[in-house]
């Protein structure tokens, strides 16, 4: 049978419904409306005097954080006295480092238009170029030259093409430490959280504004808890872990979240380094904005030995490049004197859990990470492959050379054959020049070569779609790299395959996805152990940690209770009016520029993931010298063709949820803007796009309550219809954060009467009150609903024309 998401793998799965809750607990409910508190004995709540010492208590409560909320706290500019960072709130980022690849020149020319001549911080950013490293072109060389010559000339640290791919230069060079935030302008930076580092992509602006003023605005997302429980069987890897992940939860459980990946003493310390910046790097690919592991024994052990590694060097090469960040161990000393750690009570958004001892080998596709399929099933349909691949930066460090190597040395200790089928092109690209120097020591590299592998230079290559060695039309194959899309590897009409690199050895070696025999299923096997919760069923708790978690809930409710639980509440619990009388709410200070009110009618686009090939079709994007009246003229035609006759001036759009999901091009925004429509509210809405709104100065508000108070309205003038099949992103067009779009421009709801509808009501935002207003047309209900506050960091972009413009004013002194 074959295998598509869930479903499918659903006969390997142990129960994976809610998490079991304990018997002894209860929902809380405090006046002002439902909240649920599940952490909670039920004696507490009969007995108002279990809980009077939270009531008693004369001492201010410490917010329970996680670490991802601390590690930000750490890296923010100008919080005011007392503030602890959580979840939601929108900061001043000052990340210790920031990278960027051959998109150096774009973030540069970025730079530059914002009026800046020099970085704010040279060390704090890094270059490389390792993307197209095969192009020899002189237009490609002309830039890589361009790119060089810019970081020289302001001191900034560089690794030209060839040194290897950035992700992995700044893992072993030093710059994703323990305990510190390192963005980059491409999506997989997420792999430094391997590192105890948090690690989370800018879209370009973002990095041009760091280079200009060593800082950029930042919202902190919601964040997800992954316990790990158990240890992982022999011959199943860090990569089998994450593609498990993604084909188990494959319905957006951590989209644009945070993960923390947790678990006891014993069942991290058996996941390598290896294994864990595998892990990490991929978590982009399951639709996460980071995914950080402790700071702990394994990474210690690991900085440790690189501190050793640096002595015997005898610091002349570090003296040389001037690398006073690199492993002494007087800093690796301080690194683990008092590492930072979650708090017991820490808040999460949602918890999710796997029993590493219950999962085999996994293959993920073809097409698709969403779809993942145990190896033996595979291998029993004999799936032919024409080429395989061990390059990428998830899945080509010395380790992984060196367990493929294995695979091939095996069959020659068993006398068969030790070379690649005949059919099969084998290509290996280590993930750094430095990695290929350590597998070539241990003879690992030769093996492969020896083998029939053909060798690409240190670089991305393959995995991005450039260079040698793509997938032709009608071809099968399987490579240890993260992403799989259609089209990604070459062709949109071959098929992608992903697994570990011992299965790419096997399957290069068999000429068809097999596996090398590592792993046996144990004795009494009864299915993989997932699901939400933290995957332990019933168990004691103490008299402290139950106090801790009062202590982390009352805060939770209060923070739950400023926010009039919006988020909170279950998708089927219906809008109510607000109370005649408000509490006194504190006003917000708007600044000059920044309107204080936003008042229109709401203009109703009844579909979730529109992406921004809906909003600004692609065939424009590259276009140069687009007019506004242009951008406002085809604003929303691949959505609806109609769009521009229905919309008017100063019309509220009101849209579903991961609103501008897909490609990261600004002027999904600013055609918005062109159409002179100054606000829009989502359900939710995708991270890049929700970055890009506020750097172009477009306002937008996450209403999940009033999408489904629309929906609720307007569903009887709605035919039934079958919503159409996902489909996976095609030729790269669309980022990892979005849902499959369904049909041209993102998924149409069940009914498709009115794309876009005028709806006679009307939506009035208070800045000052951080409260929105909606009225259900004349003579209608009307009901407020508290917003989060804008912050003065943000408000001063939008107000200053976006970010480029107020740089610019802050630059020339006019600011």
């Amino acid at each position: 049978m074959a295998a598509t998401r869930l479903s499918r793998i659903r006969p390997l799965l142990t129960p994976l419904g809610r998490a079991t809750h304990y018997a002894c607990w209860r929902p809380l409910t405090i006046s002002g409306g439902p909240y649920r508190a599940e952490d909670v004995f039920h004696s507490q709540l009969e007995d108002p005097a279990a809980t009077a010492f939270l009531n008693k208590s004369q001492t201010p409560l410490t917010p329970q954080q996680t670490l991802t909320e601390k590690l930000f706290e750490a890296h923010a500019l100008d919080l005011p006295p007392g503030k602890h960072v959580r979840s939601g709130d929108f900061i001043t980022l000052s990340p210790w480092k920031c990278m960027t690849h051959d998109n150096s020149w774009p973030v540069a020319t970025k730079f530059m238009e914002m009026g800046a001549t020099n970085l704010h911080k040279p060390k704090q950013i890094v270059m490389t170029l390792d993307h197209d490293v095969q192009n020899k072109s002189e237009a490609n060389l002309k830039k890589y030259r361009k790119i060089q010559e810019f970081a020289k000339s302001q001191n900034a640290d560089f690794y030209p093409a060839g040194h290897g791919i950035g992700h992995q230069i700044m893992v072993e060079e030093g710059y994703t430490w323990p305990g510190t935030v390192a963005v980059a302008s491409d999506s997989h930076s997420n792999m430094y959280g391997g590192m105890g580092c948090l690690g989370t992509p800018v879209v370009r602006s973002g990095a041009a504004d760091i280079w200009a003023t060593g800082s950029t605005w930042f919202r902190v997302p919601p964040i997800a808890k992954v316990t790990f429980l158990g240890e992982l069987q022999e011959g199943v890897t860090g990569k089998d872990v994450i593609v498990a992940l993604c084909g188990i939860f494959n319905t957006d459980e951590v989209l644009n979240h945070a993960i923390e990946f947790v678990g006891g003493p014993q069942t991290m310390e058996s996941l390598p380094l290896d294994y864990r910046l595998a892990i990490a790097n991929m978590t982009t690919e399951w639709g996460a904005l980071s995914g950080l592991f402790p700071i702990d024994s394994v990474l210690e052990k690991h900085l440790r030995a690189k501190s050793i590694q640096a002595e015997m060097m005898q610091s002349a090469q570090l003296a040389e490049r001037n690398r006073e960040h690199r492993f002494s161990k007087t800093r690796v000393d301080r690194a683990f004197q008092r590492p930072l750690v979650a708090d017991k009570g820490a808040r999460y958004s949602k918890s999710l859990y796997l029993d590493l001892s219950t999962i085999p080998p996994f293959v993920s596709g073809p097409n698709s990470v969403k779809v993942a399929t145990p190896i033996q099933e595979l291998e029993d349909r004999r799936v032919k492959i024409d080429k395989a691949y061990l390059v990428s930066c998830t899945n080509s460090r010395a380790s992984d050379i060196a367990s493929a190597a294995k695979v091939f040395r095996d069959a020659t200790t068993r006398g068969q054959r030790s070379r690649i089928a005949d059919h099969v092109k084998f290509y290996i690209s280590a993930a750094s020049a430095s990695e290929q120097r350590a597998a070539e020591a241990e003879g690992d590299w030769q093996a492969l070569l020896a083998a029939g592998a053909e060798p690409l230079p240190s670089g991305c290559g393959p995995c991005i779609g450039l260079g040698t060695g793509l997938l032709e039309k009608g071809e099968v194959g399987l490579s240890a790299s993260n992403r799989n899309f259609k089209g990604r590897m070459g062709s949109p009409e071959a098929q992608a395959y992903l697994s570990s690199p011992e299965v790419v050895a096997a399957s290069a070696l068999n000429g068809y996805i097999s596996s090398p025999g590592y792993y046996q299923t144990p004795q009494g096997y009864e299915g993989i152990s997932a699901g939400e919760g933290d995957g332990i069923q019933r168990r004691m708790v103490g008299v402290e940690e139950a106090l801790e978690k009062l202590v982390g809930q009352a805060d939770s409710l209060i923070a739950s209770a400023e926010q009039a639980g919006v988020g909170h509440q279950p998708s089927t619990t219906p809008l109510t009016s607000a109370p005649e009388q408000d509490p006194p709410t504190a006003g917000v200070e708007v600044i000059p520029g920044f309107p204080r009110r936003v008042t229109g009618e709401i203009l109703f686009c009844d579909a979730d993931n529109i992406n921004t090939d809906g909003i600004y079709p692609g065939k424009y994007t590259y276009q140069d010298n687009v007019t506004p009246e242009k951008m406002s003229a085809v604003c929303m035609e691949n959505y609806d063709p109609s769009f521009n006759d229905v919309a008017r001036n100063s019309d509220i759009l009101v849209s579903g949820f991961n609103f501008g999901c897909g490609s990261s091009r600004e002027q999904a925004a600013t055609a918005i803007l062109a159409r002179q429509i100054p606000l829009v509210v989502a359900g939710s809405f995708g991270n890049i796009f929700a970055t890009n709104s506020i750097n172009n100065a477009l306002m937008g508000l996450e209403m999940p309550r009033l999408i489904q108070r629309l929906r609720q309205t307007f569903a009887d003038d709605v035919q039934t219809k079958a919503p159409p099949p996902d489909k996976e992103p095609q030729a790269n067009e669309q980022s990892l954060d979005s849902l499959p779009p369904g049909g041209k421009g993102g998924a149409r709801p069940k009914g498709e009467k009115k794309l876009t509808r005028r709806t006679g009501w009307t939506l009035d935002w208070d800045v000052s009150r951080s409260e929105v207003t909606v009225r259900a047309g004349e003579g209608g209900d009307t009901w407020t609903e508290k917003v989060p506050e804008v912050p003065p960091n943000v408000q001063r972009i939008v107000a200053g024309g976006g970010l480029v413009k107020t740089r610019q004013a802050m630059f020339s002194g006019a600011a």
